[in-house]
């Protein structure tokens, strides 16, 4: 790809507004994790997520190896977690930050959103690889999400739609 397409490229995805994820695993007892924004729904029946990992990411290779992962659905209070696991090592990210385990997975607390999976497929995508995981557990609390846009953090906020706005 031509440096200006990569320029170009980079820079409408950064206008896409995306959810803000810790993704986990457990290896040896220890919990690992990476902070993700690509993640999405895929399938309601049966229930899945994808998410994407670097191809050279330790996590991916702990996914890999356990055919699992947890994925935190951080909220707008949790910017400093999610600047704390995207780190490129993994070790120490967890240095100083609570953690319990969840369905055998490590577990953010706080975290509006939960998701514990097994690994159904992964994907080759270029420098990443995708994980389609089939969700085992999901649980939700009250909190409003953590996104990334123009590479900033921010959250939602409900607009009022008047009725007669033509699309």
């Amino acid at each position: 790809m031509s440096e200006d397409l990569q320029q170009r490229f980079r820079k409408v995805m950064a206008g896409v507004a995306t959810p803000v994820s810790v993704v986990t695993s457990m290896g040896d007892g220890l919990p690992h994790g990476t902070t993700v924004s690509a993640f999405a729904s895929l399938s309601m029946d049966p229930p899945m997520v994808l998410v994407s990992l670097d191809r050279s990411s330790e996590l991916l290779a702990l996914v890999r190896e356990t055919g699992r992962f947890g994925v935190n659905v951080l909220g707008s209070t949790q910017s400093r977690l999610a600047l704390a696991f995207a780190k490129k090592t993994g070790t120490g990210k967890f240095n100083g930050i609570p953690w319990e385990v969840s369905d055998d997975l490590p577990r953010l607390p706080g975290a509006p959103g939960w998701l514990a999976c097994d690994v159904a497929a992964l994907v080759d995508g270029g420098d990443h690889v995708v994980a389609l995981g089939r969700v085992l557990a999901a649980e939700t609390t009250d909190g409003k999400p953590l996104t990334y846009h123009l590479r900033e953090f921010g959250t939602h906020a409900v607009l009022e739609v008047e009725e007669e706005e033509s699309l």
